[in-house]
């Protein structure tokens, strides 16, 4: 049902309502995993903030890994049947976080498993997004995929809010459901014929032209471990919120995500990248600075939840990367280098977050990250791109 009122909404065919029932399905298999994560690592492993850093090594390496796993999938797969096999490993981690995982072994196995997964789908949903969009609308297509996603969270976040209510948190049912999800979307990325005809992407990229995108996607990784680590561990260590707490925010912001992701989708469009990018940096910076001085837990949660929204910006660096690509095979293998570097910085930041944290507090952590922020808006000015003719809105 609710892929139909998309597709009518969106006047699509069968490929993209296959691709919002993906992207729900994947959506709400994220939404249960970073939902529960920092609950799940402090209530059955009794994970302190060093340690929680320490994890992020072994989670981000698929990250790190990413240029070199797409270089060998593409060699005999196109990106439609990569997003498959991510949502095979995807359920696979799920399955073992939530059944085989009591010792620090297994749980290391599973999340990498897990993550590998992730960051497949993370190199090659926006590629196939971009097949589906018109010339010059690329970032309304990406915001409505966006919104579905959002939908999608939505989905498996109230599936954990109704589990923890009745049962208590029971990480075994939270993702049992995860798995069934992203096995659901593992089944409509197959049926995607996208691409089929067009020419098959390179397997690696390296150009100085591309450079700024390299850039920007490091910055990315800040980002995302202000998010995905210590941002919600504020809440869960030093404020001792409870995991349907925080699926309540995950719930809030992505409701709010599925208006507004594709209006950014839209602004994206209409402002460029430029601007987007280099407001996102300063909105981060703002954000860090909360985290680090404000003990209003109130305001926190909404820094969470602006966070969480602010995360759809990421679509600017893969329009910006079609917009100047010397060929559309160069995308693919171009946002997997980018995901690498990014998880330079993601491997690396936490262990010296968490030790920071540690040693001198947490608003040290912020500090760093705000101070990036701020060196990060500077680079972001430098963005330029071509004048594109645009087609009409599909």
């Amino acid at each position: 049902m609710v892929a139909r009122v998309l597709s009518k909404l969106a006047g699509i065919g069968p490929d993209f309502r296959h691709m919002l029932l993906a992207t729900l399905c994947f959506g709400a298999a994220s939404g249960i995993f970073m939902s529960t994560l920092n609950n799940y690592l402090s209530d059955v492993h009794d994970l302190g903030a060093a340690a929680r850093g320490w994890l992020e090594f072994p989670r981000e390496l698929p990250g790190f890994l990413i240029i070199g796993v797409s270089a060998l999938l593409l060699s005999f797969m196109r990106e439609a049947r990569m997003a498959a096999v991510a949502m095979i490993l995807t359920a696979i981690g799920a399955l073992g976080l939530g059944i085989v995982a009591r010792d620090m072994a297994p749980l290391i196995v599973f999340i990498v498993i897990w993550s590998m997964g992730d960051h497949i789908i993370f190199a090659v949903e926006g590629p196939i997004g971009l097949k589906l969009a018109k010339r010059g609308n690329e970032g309304r297509r990406l915001g409505q995929l966006g919104g579905a996603r959002n939908l999608g969270v939505i989905l498996g976040v109230s599936g954990v809010y109704l589990l923890a209510k009745v049962f208590g948190e029971r990480y075994e049912f939270f993702y049992g459901l995860a798995a069934i999800a992203a096995g659901l979307a593992g089944w409509n990325y197959m049926k995607l014929r996208v691409g089929e005809t067009s020419a098959r992407s390179r397997r690696l990229v390296w150009k100085k032209k591309y450079g700024i995108f390299y850039a920007i996607s490091a910055l990315f990784g800040v980002r995302k471990q202000i998010f995905l680590a210590f941002g919600g561990w504020v809440l869960v260590s030093l404020h001792g919120v409870p995991v349907s707490t925080v699926a309540l925010l995950y719930f809030i912001a992505a409701a709010l995500g599925v208006l507004f992701r594709p209006l950014l989708g839209d602004i994206i469009d209409w402002v460029g990248e430029r601007a987007v990018l280099a407001a996102d940096e300063i909105l981060l910076l703002g954000i860090c600075l909360i985290y680090a001085f404000v003990n209003d837990v109130k305001l926190l949660y909404a820094a969470y939840i602006l966070d969480s929204i602010l995360f759809a910006l990421r679509i600017a660096r893969t329009t910006y990367l079609k917009k100047i690509a010397d060929d559309p095979a160069d995308i693919t293998p171009t946002i997997s280098m980018g995901i690498t570097i990014d998880h330079v910085v993601a491997m690396s930041l936490p262990v010296l977050s968490g030790w920071l944290w540690e040693t001198y507090g947490h608003k040290w952590v912020f500090l760093l990250a705000g101070a990036i922020a701020l060196g990060g808006f500077f680079i972001c000015l430098r963005i330029r791109v071509p004048k594109q003719d645009v087609e009409a809105p599909a």
